[in-house]
Parts: structure tokens; sequence; C-alpha cells
């Protein structure tokens, strides 16, 4: 009988330690695999397959990283105010996915971070609307979108931080949604005006009003060519004339980061914008 007993005891205990930690989150499975994460998710009729990469990171653990993941009612106001007008999220897949490190965590990483969406959810057609959104904790959802592929559907784009991630129904006109990542990368140049010198300021300010203009013009290409400098000059002064660090105690603010990233869905905007003339 004693036998008998400890084979049960023993027995329920590997069921609970096979159950998935993270399950009641919305994560049943973490891959780390050198600068990347690999994380699969399932809410309800919901799931999806979370890549997350990093150009240099320190401390990636799954625990570092504190993902979660939940379901939420497309129509309810509270939501659909944070998405504006023309953007909607698919009720096929209302899955917010949330990165939340924790502050003493330790994790730390400089550059951009890239974070993908995979999901069978909804499907791939050509000129799909479906883009990758994110917004601070509770706030507006804004396109982060640099590459929409099959897959079923998988979106990706970059940050300098973490956050809430959504695919969403992008159906603004496409030069709406340029203009807006104009102004965003505008807004960003002049609220870090401080953290860069006169002159790095001045050569990305140029490169900017340069791209703008050639936009402007209909020339896209000219304008995808200026934003590619603007990156290549924003990664060269990176460390020693711009901060590039994000870290979960959040003290630093990764302007590098964040200008690339702006830059990085405004020249994804663009292309599509190329590609249909």
């Amino acid at each position: 009988m004693f036998h008998g007993a400890r084979r049960i005891a023993i027995a329920a205990c590997l069921f609970w330690l096979a159950v998935p930690a993270h399950a009641a989150n919305g994560v049943f499975d973490v891959e780390i695999d050198g600068n990347e994460a690999r994380v699969d998710l399932a809410v309800g009729s919901a799931s999806a397959t979370l890549t997350i990469r990093f150009e240099n990171v320190v401390g990636l653990t799954a625990e570092n990283l504190g993902i979660s993941a939940q379901l939420v009612d497309p129509l309810a106001p509270g939501f659909v105010s944070r998405l504006g007008s023309g953007v909607s999220l698919p009720a096929a897949f209302p899955l917010v996915v949330k990165i939340a490190p924790p502050a003493n965590g330790g994790l730390s990483f400089s550059g951009v971070v890239s974070v993908e969406l995979y999901t069978h959810n909804l499907q791939y057609t050509i000129g799909s609307p479906l883009r990758l959104y994110s917004s601070p904790d509770g706030g507006t959802f804004t396109d982060i979108t640099t590459l929409v592929g099959s897959g079923s559907i998988r979106s990706g784009g970059s940050k300098a931080d973490f956050s809430e991630f959504i695919i969403a129904a992008d159906l603004r006109p496409l030069s709406t949604a340029i203009q807006g990542k104009y102004s965003t990368l505008a807004s960003l140049l002049n609220q870090h005006a401080a953290s860069m010198g006169s002159g790095l300021q001045n050569e990305l300010v140029s490169l900017y009003n340069a791209s703008a203009s050639a936009y402007a013009g209909g020339q896209f290409v000219a304008a995808i060519t200026y934003l590619e400098a603007f990156d290549e000059r924003v990664v060269s002064a990176s460390g020693s004339g711009l901060p590039d660090v994000w870290r979960s105690s959040r003290d630093l603010t990764n302007v590098a980061g964040r200008l690339r990233s702006a830059a990085a869905t405004l020249r994804y905007s663009l292309t599509l914008a190329s590609n249909a003339t």
C-alpha cells in the first residue's frame, strides 16, 4: 500500500511539473537561443508564435521578459478609443500580447528589438491591411510595422523598448499613415534634441527634410534612400553620441532605438507606396 501510494504521489508530481509555469498568462512555451526568444501563446481560440530578436542583449531569460497574453473585446469603447480612426482589432484574433520585463530582472539591450507575431487565426492576402501595432501599457496603439508576410499571417516591427502588441486591420489611406509617421519622426527629433550634439541633430534633420521633400514630390525611392542614410547615421552615432540602451530598471531612454524604429516603419510604408506606383 505504501509503495502504491508513493508511486501515485510521484506520478502526480510529475504531472504538475509537466504543466508550463506560464500557461496561466497565455504563455505555453519559451525557447531562448542566443539573442532570440521564441514564445508560443494561446488564449481561448487565439494562438500565435511571438518571436523577439535583439541586436545586443544581457540577461535574456523567460522570466526576465515578463510576457503575458489576453483576449479583449474588439468592440469595447475603451479599447476602440485606443486604436484611432480607420483601425480595428480583427474579431478572429483579439489577442493583446504584453511584454513587461520586471524592473529587478536585469534585462537590458542596445539598439532595437524586433518583435514578430505569427498566427493561423488570420489569413494573408496580397495587399493585406493587417499591421503590427504597439502601445505603452494602456495607451494609444500606433503602427510599428516593418514586415507583413504569409504563413498564415506574419507581422513584425521594431521597438526601442517594450509594451503591448496587437495585429490590427489598418484601413486608412496609405498617405495618411505615411504623413503620421513623418510627424512622429519629426517629434522625436525635437523631443530628443538635447541628447545629441548640434552637429548630429543638423545632419539628421537635413536627412529627414530631404526624405520628406522627396516624398512630397512623388519620389518614393529617393525618400527611402534618405531614410536609409538617416538610419545609418543614427547607428554610427549610437552609444558615443546618442543614448542607445534600454534596461528593465527603466532609468534610461533608448533615443537611438526610438529614432531607428520610427524610421523603419516609415520606410516600410514608403516601400508600399513605391510598389503601388
